[in-house]
């Protein structure tokens, strides 16, 4: 791992912006930013506006390592440039922002009350291709509904074990076991998960993961995680949550930073002068980075 990126992670000021929206989202991303789906035909063209909207964002003057320690990237956006230059390349060398990848394939259906990850069968290579294209880390999500401790078990079981396979291959995970918000056991779940999470660290050794976890019910909920040896850093996911509520909510997470999505682009447009898109993300980004160093 690049020791400076690693520092970056550990202590810098600021939070994770989250670029990784893919396939099955990019529709309702670029819909919230102004472009219909009858504005493309193909995936390929999808992707391409994707891309666009993203270089906007990251070339932004709002968009700078003083308030963003990391982008995670969605593997298209890891192979497009920007400016000429490689996309976790230019994060890093232009930005100060540390690149991160999604590597998950995708969800399995629900049982037990969760939905485990598809099997990564592609992992290996993807991981190789990242560490060749200059990306510090990884991130997969997989979901939890129900407060079944068995099914919330299997599935941090399942993020260590690929967060392991991770750390071999020189990189660092973001182990994201989503709550959603919606759950009507949404409490009582995140507290099986943070006592399946501390457990489980006890078996991890000497090294250190990182944590992409749904603002909690309970304020400080994930404090123990976020002091503990084994734990890099512990991000806060907006899990639909608007901007204004996920960033009221962050603020009382004592040393949780943000790694929000939609709640961090809500009001970006493509029909927005440059100006006009700058000032609304620099207020945008400002508000983010306050909530995650409060």
């Amino acid at each position: 791992m690049n020791a400076d990126q690693l520092q970056k992670v550990k202590e810098g000021r600021g939070f994770i912006a989250a670029l990784d929206q893919s396939g099955g989202s990019s529709p309702k991303a670029l819909a919230r930013y102004g472009i219909p789906e009858g504005a493309y035909s193909t995936s390929d063209e999808m992707f391409g506006l994707i891309h666009d909207m993203r270089t906007r964002i990251i070339t932004s003057p709002g968009f700078g390592g003083d308030r963003v320690i990391g982008a995670i990237l969605f593997a298209d956006t890891m192979r497009r440039r920007i400016d000429g230059v490689g996309s976790a390349h230019y994060l890093w060398r232009e930005k100060g922002v540390v690149p991160f990848l999604k590597v998950d394939e995708g969800l399995d259906g629900e049982r037990d009350g969760v939905q485990l990850m598809k099997p990564m069968t592609g992992l290996d290579d993807l991981l190789e291709e990242g560490r060749e294209s200059a990306v510090f880390g990884t991130k997969m999500r997989s979901v939890i509904k129900m407060a079944d401790r068995e099914g919330i078990e299997a599935n941090v079981e399942q993020q260590f074990e690929v967060g392991e396979r991770i750390l071999a291959a020189g990189m660092m995970p973001i182990l994201e076991p989503e709550v959603d918000i919606n759950s009507p056991e949404k409490a009582e779940a995140e507290d099986m998960l943070r006592r399946a999470i501390l457990a489980r660290l006890g078996r991890l050794g000497d090294s250190g993961v990182m944590f992409k976890l749904t603002l909690p019910s309970q304020n400080d909920l994930y404090v123990d995680l976020v002091g503990h040896p084994n734990v890099v850093r512990v991000a806060a996911l907006s899990g639909g949550y608007d901007h204004v509520v996920a960033c009221e909510r962050l603020a009382r997470q004592h040393g949780m930073v943000a790694s929000f999505s939609r709640a961090l682009l809500e009001g970006l447009a493509v029909d927005q002068s440059q100006e006009e898109f700058d000032a609304v993300l620099d207020r945008l980004v400002g508000n983010v980075f306050a909530a995650s160093v409060t």
